[in-house]
C-alpha cells in the first residue's frame, strides 16, 4: 500500500550549481554526492522520510522544464518568499503574478509560493491549510480565503 511519496530526481545542467541553489537556497540536507555519475541526493524533511535528487545531463543533455512542490509549514511560508526574494529569486502566485497576494487551492485547501531553479524547473512551497476543502471554489487570493474562512 503507497503511503506517500519517497523520491523524485531532476536532470540538471550543472549538478554543482543546482546543489548550491538546493543547498544554500532551499536548506536541503546533503545525503550522498556522486562525482562520477555527475549527481547528489539530498533528504527533504527528517533524514529517512524523503529523498530528492538532481543529476547532471542524465537521461539527455536537454534539460526540459519540470514542477515540483515542497511542503512547508504555514507558519513558515511567508518567510520562506522573503527570503527567496531576498536571495534575488522572483516569486510569483500560481499565475505567475510577482506583486500579487498567494494562491489557495480550494479543493485542498494549500497555500504556496512559486520560483525557478537555475535551470528553470518550477519550483513550488506548499502549506496546507487546516481549513475544511472547498472544492466548489476557484483558485483565490490568499486574503481572500482569509476572509472567506473568517480568519481576518
Amino acid at each position: 500500500m503507497i503511503r506517500g511519496l519517497f523520491e523524485t530526481h531532476i536532470n540538471v545542467s550543472d549538478y554543482k550549481i543546482s546543489a548550491e541553489f538546493y543547498e544554500q537556497v532551499l536548506d536541503l540536507i546533503p545525503l550522498h554526492e556522486d562525482p562520477a555519475r555527475r549527481s547528489k541526493f539530498y533528504w527533504v524533511g527528517r533524514p529517512g522520510e524523503a529523498m530528492f535528487g538532481i543529476r547532471e545531463h542524465y537521461p539527455s543533455p536537454l534539460v526540459q522544464r519540470q514542477h515540483f512542490a515542497f511542503r512547508v509549514g504555514l507558519e513558515d511560508l511567508e518567510k520562506a518568499r522573503t527570503r527567496l526574494e531576498d536571495r534575488g529569486l522572483e516569486t510569483t502566485n500560481f499565475f505567475g503574478e510577482k506583486d500579487a497576494p498567494l494562491s489557495v487551492f480550494p479543493f485542498m485547501p494549500a497555500v504556496s509560493v512559486y520560483f525557478d531553479d537555475p535551470d528553470g524547473h518550477s519550483v513550488e512551497l506548499l502549506a496546507m491549510l487546516g481549513d475544511a476543502p472547498r472544492p466548489e471554489l476557484a483558485i483565490l487570493p490568499w486574503p481572500e480565503w482569509k476572509r472567506i474562512c473568517g480568519r481576518e
